[in-house]
């Protein structure tokens, strides 16, 4: 079934660009897909459908941006995967200011990470499958931000977490790079645990019947929520973003992460692992708000004790 909901608010000229904004998170796992199987076989290698798929990625969202600067308004389109119970489990996109900007964000540093890559890596061992992962690494981030639903957004969110680890120790042979790795995986798990209970507690708040993030965050809005159970919720979902986005007390593993490839590096701090968390807070926003004060607080005061130990 295939529907759609939030429809633009005003018509614009880049209008397709948002109603096929899901296509920009489709192409890196493409191209991760072709580069696996014929990447070796192509003149140039994997690296060709990688590029070709972001650069066309970061086309459409200036598209997507365009319409949004126009005055366009927020799109949803989804189809509905299968149910369990009342609970409707959907696959699809949501494109918002919000997401037209990380789309932006995203691909372009993911492009031009890309492209450093081509002479950075060339001659590794283990070249083709480097940009296979690279590429995971952008559709999976590029899924957490155009995700509508909150299991859509797990499983972005979860596959990034695989790829960073084989990204980290891409040279394995090497101790401290393997060690990286790990270290990063199991540190990032750690913060996910909680993430998840969060997931479920604002799923039990809509009474079992959807996971999409509008409806959950106007549900809590409206009060139909106890403030308990959001403020629980809310502390929860931090909690992921405080592994994700190397937060005190989950700040340990991104300095050791720095033993991977250097475009990798650029590619978890500028557009992906951290910025994911920063997202999560911002598209949950509302849940946050809607929460006891001392949410935001807890926020702010994990981000200022952050900040305090990075400059030393």
């Amino acid at each position: 079934m295939l529907g759609a909901e939030g429809a633009p608010a005003a018509a614009s000229s880049a209008g397709w660009f948002v109603e096929h904004a899901w296509l920009i998170g489709l192409l890196p796992f493409i191209s991760a897909g072709l580069a696996l199987f014929f990447g070796k076989r192509t003149p140039g290698g994997g690296p060709v459908y990688g590029i070709a798929a972001i650069g066309a990625g970061s086309v459409m969202a200036l598209g997507v941006a365009w319409h949004f600067v126009q005055g366009g308004g927020p799109y949803e389109k989804y189809v509905e995967w299968f149910r369990i119970g009342s609970l409707h489990m959907q696959l699809g996109s949501y494109v918002d200011g919000l997401t037209a900007v990380m789309l932006i964000v995203v691909t372009f540093v993911s492009l031009m990470v890309q492209v450093y890559s081509l002479g950075y890596m060339h001659g590794d061992v283990r070249y083709t499958w480097y940009f296979v992962v690279l590429s995971l690494f952008t559709g999976a981030m590029l899924d957490v931000v155009l995700a509508g639903n909150l299991f859509q957004l797990l499983v972005g969110w979860e596959v990034m977490g695989i790829c960073s680890y084989l990204l980290i120790g891409h040279w394995y042979e090497d101790p401290a790079n393997s060690g990286a790795a790990i270290k990063a995986f199991l540190t990032t798990r750690i913060g996910d645990v909680p993430f998840m209970f969060g997931i479920f507690a604002l799923i039990f708040a809509t009474g079992m019947t959807t996971s999409n993030i509008q409806v959950i965050g106007q549900t809590v809005a409206g009060g139909h929520v106890s403030l308990l159970l959001v403020t629980t919720a809310a502390l929860l979902l931090f909690g992921g973003t405080i592994g994700k986005s190397a937060q005190f007390p989950l700040y340990v593993w991104l300095p050791d992460a720095m033993a991977g490839p250097t475009p990798v590096s650029a590619l978890i701090h500028a557009a992906t692992m951290v910025a994911a968390g920063v997202y999560l807070v911002a598209r949950m926003f509302q849940v946050f708000v809607s929460a006891d004060p001392i949410a935001l607080h807890v926020v702010a005061i994990i981000g200022a004790i952050t900040l305090l130990l990075a400059a030393f």
